[in-house]
């Protein structure tokens, strides 16, 4: 599948399509869970979802949309679909790994420079390799969606390089491979589910968190974490993901409307949280203006700075090569190097 990049008339076109679309037609009602606020980039894309397989099913399918973590946090949203009590949700590679250990390369630390390299990765074959491991899990992966590159916040001090993270108590994603990382780092990681970061930060239960800028501004996390790092460290990549057994009994004609409008709702997604990057929601001043205008302690990550921190992590490159299987792991490498030297 081709990376795509986008300009402002079709970003338009990608918002007003959401706005001129239709209720859906009466049918069975299937629920989708995620932890993402309703007014992200993640949540819309899945309303397009929604939209587009009742329209193109004649209302024969019928989506309802539950952000935030109103059914459960991503590990529960994951053992609820892998059980086949919820037919679909949206959930971060990093907490699904702990159930498709393969999907964890993705998590892999300043593994993408940037966006353009991160979509051609994958939206390349590497794709069909990775969710080709998730029906002998109990699940049917149907498109890569995401919640953007991760930065840091905490409420102590500036950090600019690796020693800056010694001691911190640091929120992370209940991920072996998140986890791994901020220990290799210096820091202390706290496993904990989305849901529960603000009041941790607030009561001083933890120091930091790493989340992408654009959530931890409209989430609140800046308020009580003032001292904020654009590190680009993970694009936090998830997949919509459906039970194996529900997927099955669907036709494969229906299969592919699912797959149609799993496509849809990444692209819808990814336009969604570009326009976000030059336009919060509700805010409406870019990132790099809201945080002046607030007057945050504001460090972005030099490339030469990113490189120290590269290889500060090069043990976690070494343990999960071993753990996701040399073959995966080399074939996301190679098309990453591939990506940045054109060859």
């Amino acid at each position: 599948m081709k990376s795509f990049v986008f300009g402002k008339g079709f970003l338009l076109l990608i918002l007003s399509l959401l706005l001129i679309a239709g209720p859906a037609l009466a049918g069975p009602v299937i629920k989708i869970g995620h932890v993402a606020p309703p007014f992200h980039g993640q949540h819309i894309g899945l309303e397009h979802f929604s939209r587009y397989l009742a329209e193109h099913s004649d209302g024969r399918f019928r989506c309802k949309v539950f952000p935030s973590g109103q059914l459960g946090g991503e590990r529960s949203l994951a053992e609820q679909v892998q059980t086949g009590t919820l037919p679909m949700a949206v959930i971060t590679t990093a907490v699904l790994s702990n159930f498709v250990p393969q999907i964890g390369v993705v998590d892999l630390p300043f593994l993408f420079p940037d966006r353009r390299t991160a979509y051609a990765v994958l939206d390349s074959p590497i794709r069909e390799k990775l969710f080709a491991c998730f029906p002998p899990k109990g699940f049917v992966a149907l498109t890569f969606m995401e919640n953007e590159f991760r930065d840091l916040t905490n409420s102590k001090h500036p950090i600019r390089k690796p020693e800056d993270l010694k001691g911190l108590k640091i929120r992370t994603m209940e991920s072996p491979i998140f986890i791994d990382t901020f220990k290799t780092l210096g820091a202390e990681p706290v496993p904990m589910p989305f849901p529960e970061v603000y009041n941790a930060l607030e009561q001083g239960v933890i120091d930091g968190q790493d989340n992408p800028l654009f959530t931890s501004i409209l989430v609140k996390f800046t308020e009580v974490n003032h001292f904020v790092t654009r590190s680009q460290h993970v694009l936090t990549a998830t997949v919509l993901v459906a039970n194996r057994d529900f997927w099955g009994r669907l036709k494969p004609a229906d299969q592919e409307l699912f797959q149609t409008a799993a496509y849809e709702a990444m692209i819808v997604n990814r336009a969604v949280n570009l326009e976000g990057e030059l336009k919060l929601p509700r805010i409406g001043l870019s990132i790099p203006a809201y945080l002046r205008e607030k007057k945050l302690d504001y460090v972005e990550l030099t490339p030469a700075e990113r490189q120290r921190f590269r290889q500060a992590v090069d043990p976690v490159y070494k343990k999960y090569r071993a753990k996701i299987g040399p073959a995966i792991f080399d074939a996301v490498l190679d098309q990453v190097k591939k990506q940045q030297t054109g060859n």
